[in-house]
């Protein structure tokens, strides 16, 4: 009997201390992106590494879980779809630095941030949508336009607080200052055709039907309803614009990722950090969602390229992110989503 229960003690014991390797060779994260588009990728990293990863979808409440977990959290890595999330999870003290001499040399300066906090993975465009009918093409259109008697009753969008609008606007704020930007905010309220409402596909959508001749949108969400036979249509009826081709250059957001400030699988989640900035996964996100690539001398999609070469704005995130705050006041103050 005793020797029976010093072997089954002995197997706990086994057990319990490979649990640690076990462990070290798993990445957990929490994505806001959708599977179809992060599951081959994260196929290709197990393929090559040999490290499997566990994922938690969700398109909310991932950050507030992240905080109520705490040094609890099985979290190594947090996936987001805007920068607003990145900037949130730097300002609640969630995230540690990224170190990785690989992943500076993958990504730009001006697509990291300068504390190491967060890293962008995909860039992607706010462009101008403009009927092909009733208004043609816009090539010397720029963001301040839009708020000018020329756009009165012609302008759709999407709420002005969320995260892809509240970019923009910060960037305007850091171009303008607050002033000029409150005036901006303003007029473009005063030229909208509804009040703001809907998702970005839905203002094309909206410009398909009439509503509105000119309407503001994310530019893979352009690529996405070329390949919807539904939604082909609704493209099919507008131009797509770069902004500020004349100066400054068109705004950018970006999805990203950081790691988390309790992970526990760092050096393994860095690897996985490493393999999203490299040309296999950066491949991936320009050629299933449409993304403009981060790393420099990545190809774009035959589709995306086809939409012509741009200039965009080279005013680091990290500049734009510190007027974020400033940015929702002055929607709240304009009453602009109202």
């Amino acid at each position: 009997m005793k020797k029976a229960l010093g072997f089954a003690l002995a197997s706990v014991v086994s057990v319990l201390s490979a649990a640690p390797a076990l462990a070290s060779e798993t990445v957990n994260i929490y994505s806001f992106r959708q599977p179809f588009l992060i599951e081959p990728i994260l196929e290709k990293f197990t393929a090559q590494t040999g490290i499997e990863t566990k994922v938690v979808f969700a398109k909310k409440g991932l950050i507030e879980r992240l905080k109520r977990e705490g040094k609890h959290t099985q979290a190594d890595l947090v996936l987001t779809s805007n920068f607003s999330a990145l900037m949130q999870l730097e300002d609640m003290a969630l995230t540690q630095t990224i170190s990785s001499e690989q992943i500076d040399a993958n990504i730009p300066a001006a697509f990291r941030d300068p504390d190491g906090q967060w890293v962008a993975l995909t860039k992607r465009v706010r462009n101008v949508y403009s009927s092909k009918d009733r208004v043609g093409k816009l090539d010397s259109l720029s963001y301040e336009d839009l708020a000018t008697d020329a756009y009165a009753n012609k302008v759709c969008m999407r709420p002005g607080k969320h995260p892809y609008n509240l970019g923009l606007v910060a960037s305007m704020i850091a171009h303008h200052g607050e002033a000029e930007t409150k005036k901006w905010l303003q007029g473009l309220k005063a030229n909208l055709a509804r009040k703001p409402q809907g998702n970005d596909r839905a203002q094309v959508r909206a410009v398909k039907e009439g509503l509105c001749d000119v309407a503001i949108g994310n530019s893979y969400y352009f690529g996405k309803m070329m390949q919807d036979e539904q939604q082909k249509a609704w493209a099919d009826a507008v131009h797509i614009n770069f902004p500020n081709q004349q100066d400054r250059g068109a705004h950018v957001n970006v999805s990203g990722v950081v790691l988390t400030k309790h992970s526990k699988n760092k050096e393994n989640a860095l690897k996985l950090i490493e393999f999203m900035t490299d040309n296999t996964a950066q491949n991936m996100y320009a050629s299933v969602n449409m993304e403009y690539p981060v790393k420099p001398g990545v190809p774009l999609s035959e589709l995306v390229a086809s939409w012509g070469e741009f200039k965009e704005d080279t005013l680091p995130l990290g500049e734009i992110s510190k007027h974020r705050s400033a940015a929702l006041r002055l929607l709240d103050e304009v009453k602009f989503d109202l």
